[in-house]
């Protein structure tokens, strides 16, 4: 009627103003004239005009419609054992977003004896794919906007075999499945697969689980009869090992110990560890963990399950303990373990070092065997002690006493003098004693980066072989020695000797001597280079200068003959201890050996021992020298050669 209305004025307004107008058969009567405007009367038919107001006006599309006509958000199982089969409930929670009559799928495969919608029912329709008339989509037509809940009155069959019954829920789309599933007897055991338990209620004749399952993913339910088990009634036996790492910081210290119980007989249902005193404890986790509690001097944890096999966790705690002087290192303990292994690890957190030790039913290990707690870390300062046996209820106890350098003080760090001995083989294998003379109170480890294909033979602080620490793919870690702040530190050396791979020498070329980096600077270098007396060899210039007199042989340790050979020396006569003969010496040699072995506990050390090796000065040499090496920085030494007659 509007559209009409409308369509009325624009006609009496159209001839209105034509109705002014010479007619069109007058027009065409009179001649035509150039200047004569040419009006007229225009009539349309409603349809054409209504095409021509179409598009000058267009109409704007309809809005689009939902993606989804509705989705289940939720399905609650109620189900019930009632001999072979399930009965109970299902409530299908369904949100409508069209408009009008909407069709909403249910899971395929449920027997459904009925179906209402706020009591009132509602017919359940039932279609078969064209492929497979087994297979059945199951719908309901609901004409209301908005959330509705759907109740299913429906009957699950129970498959049964070797003495388990199973059931199988069908996937859907909804979000969130629940299932409470309720047998009328005890002593039973469910496994769930496509879902979890979140809860467990049993009586005397009765047993009940709340399911929840995964979107999209059937869930199967299977239960039995439980198994008499007689470790519930068995005392509890465990074997602990305990790996803890102290890191001794100037404020606070920190403690991170894992703790990984077997348990032997019986079933652990809570575990507890004796803690030293003032430690307070941050952090308990694990798998198995569920909740934990810290009082005097003890923690208390307790499991999610009872664990009849492996138990792992890890404790981590802080304590203010004293920033330097002696201190007793905090040891975790679990007493009721019958035998407890592992160690404890101690670091220093800044500038520090450890000086005594006072260990207590433990004995001197590697770091390397608790990776678990050390795994990533490099000190040269860590120290590891293993649990010793022990028996008759001994304590065990570590201390130490720890001094710490002022950083405000004078800081003094360098290499006064570096002294290299090299002697390279005609096959391509370079042997290289580095000897460093260093003055240090600042710094608690040097840095080596070595040239590439080398490896280490032997490292020595002071004289006393060490271990050297991995900083990086070619760089090692050595421990320094330093003195007492607003002193003036005395000088020690640090010795390395390693093996380095390099290209074969021919009749004649041109060889590189590449010497490591450091991460100190170096005042003064000498290089005593040997090589086959069957080459010639000539330096050519560079940074290194040849060096004679006092400055290439200052040091006893590198003096080498020119000559073109060097006869080997007489073996040393053996130790009077050692000569045949000498009973009394060999008695006191045996008694001193049985004295280790009893105060080690018999005990041997895993890995690697550090050992010195001597390096063997042979061959003609050639003596260079420099200044003043900038720390990082690897100086080399180019060589030309040339095979002699």
């Amino acid at each position: 009627m509007e559209a009409m209305g409308t369509f009325t004025r624009l006609v009496c307004a159209l001839g209105l103003a034509l109705a002014v107008a010479p007619s069109a058969a007058a027009r065409a009567q009179t001649p035509p004239q150039a200047s004569a405007p040419r009006d007229g009367w225009v009539v349309l038919p409603v349809d054409d005009y209504r095409a021509l107001r179409a598009k000058a006006i267009p109409t704007p599309p309809p809005p689009d419609g939902p993606p989804v006509e509705a989705t289940l958000t939720r399905i609650d199982y109620d189900l019930r054992a009632t001999g072979e089969t399930l009965s109970g409930r299902a409530l299908v929670t369904v949100d409508v977003v069209k408009q009008g009559w909407t069709r909403v799928p249910l899971p395929a495969g449920l027997m459904v004896s009925d179906a209402r919608v706020e009591g009132r029912p509602i017919p359940l329709v039932v279609e078969s794919t064209e492929s497979t008339q087994a297979e059945s989509h199951p719908h309901v037509l609901l004409s209301r906007q908005g959330r509705s809940v759907l109740a299913l009155d429906l009957v699950v069959p129970v498959a049964a075999s070797g003495g388990v019954e199973t059931i199988v829920l069908p996937a859907s789309g909804s979000a969130v499945s629940r299932v409470t599933l309720t047998l009328p007897r005890g002593g039973v055991d469910l496994v769930v697969n496509g879902g979890f338990v979140t809860e467990r209620a049993e009586a005397q004749a009765e047993t009940r689980w709340t399911v929840h399952g995964r979107a999209a993913s059937p869930m199967s339910l299977s239960w039995k009869r439980r198994a008499d088990d007689r470790r519930v009634a068995q005392a509890l036996r465990m074997r602990a090992r305990i790996a803890e790492l102290v890191t001794l910081g100037e404020e606070i210290s920190t403690v991170a110990a894992t703790i990984r119980l077997e348990v032997v007989q019986g079933l652990a249902r809570e575990i507890s560890l004796a803690m030293p005193e003032g430690l307070a404890i941050s952090q308990v986790s694990g798998t198995t963990v569920g909740d934990w509690e810290a009082a005097r001097g003890s923690l208390h944890v307790r499991l999610l399950e009872p664990s009849a096999t492996d138990v792992s966790l890890t404790v981590h705690g802080e304590l203010r303990a004293p920033r330097d002087g002696a201190i007793a290192v905090p040891l975790v303990r679990l007493e009721s373990a019958e035998r407890e292994t592992g160690g404890v690890v101690v670091d220093v957190a800044g500038a520090g070092e450890i000086r005594d030790r006072r260990p207590r039913g433990l004995d001197p290990a590697d770091p390397s065997e608790f990776a678990e707690v050390v795994s990533g870390r490099e000190s040269p300062s860590m120290v590891a002690f293993r649990f010793r046996p022990l028996s008759g209820g001994d304590p065990r106890s570590l201390s130490l006493d720890l001094v710490r350098f002022n950083p405000e003080a004078v800081l003094v760090a360098n290499v006064e003098t570096a002294r290299y001995r090299a002697m390279a083989s005609e096959d391509g294998r370079l042997l290289v004693e580095a000897r460093y003379t260093v003055r240090n109170n600042q710094r608690s480890f040097l840095k080596f980066t070595l040239p590439a294909e080398s490896t280490i033979w032997s490292a020595a602080v002071s004289g006393r072989p060490v271990k050297p620490g991995v900083a990086g793919t070619d760089s090692v870690l050595l421990p320094l020695q330093k003195g007492r702040a607003r002193e003036e530190a005395p000088t020690f050396v640090v010795e390395l000797l390693y093996l380095q791979r390099v290209e074969s020498w021919t009749d004649k070329g041109h060889s590189r001597l590449t010497l490591p980096a450091l991460d100190l600077p170096v005042s003064r270098t000498v290089v005593t280079f040997h090589h086959s007396p069957r080459f010639g060899v000539e330096p050519e210039p560079g940074l290194f200068r040849t060096a004679t007199g006092s400055e290439a042989f200052s040091d006893p340790l590198f003096h080498a003959s020119s000559s073109a050979a060097v006869a080997p020396a007489e073996p040393p006569a053996p130790p009077a201890a050692a000569r045949p003969g000498n009973e009394e010496d060999q008695a006191g040699l045996k008694a001193l050996a049985d004295r280790f072995r009893a105060e080690s506990g018999g005990r041997v050390a895993s890995g690697s021992l550090p050992v010195r090796a001597a390096f063997p000065a042979i061959g003609p040499s050639i003596h260079l020298a420099s200044e003043l090496t900038p720390e990082g920085q690897a100086p080399s030494i180019d060589f030309a050669f040339k095979r002699t007659r």
